[in-house]
């Protein structure tokens, strides 16, 4: 049996559309629903080992569009960037206009 990765179920939220039908579906299954690598055989129609070998291709490809592109890294800095900023003005007493402009960015990238 192998572990589930958990990054990969946020790598599959950014990269997903450029993966083929058939390893989204497998992934998304796997990751997002939760699902067995029986039950995803079956929903499939491929064997369990089939399965498996589908999910670490993927997983890889996942990998690979984030180590080259990394958009999932660059989101999670602007999440903890746009966090730090309402830190900030929280604490520096913010006029109310910048502050709700803040809240409004932090809002929109969580």
């Amino acid at each position: 049996m192998f572990e589930k990765d958990l990054r990969i179920g946020f790598l599959l939220d950014f990269y997903g559309d450029v993966l083929s039908d058939r390893k989204r579906t497998v992934l998304d299954a796997y990751y997002n629903q939760d699902l067995s690598l029986s039950e995803i055989a079956g929903d499939v129609g491929i064997s369990r080992q089939g399965v498996r070998e589908l999910i670490k291709k993927a997983e890889e490809e996942l990998r690979f569009y984030e180590e080259r592109l990394g958009l999932a890294a660059r989101f999670r800095e602007a999440q903890r960037q746009a966090e730090r900023l309402l830190q900030l003005l929280r604490e520096k007493g913010a006029d109310d206009e910048i502050f709700r402009a803040a809240e409004c960015l932090a809002a929109s990238i969580r």
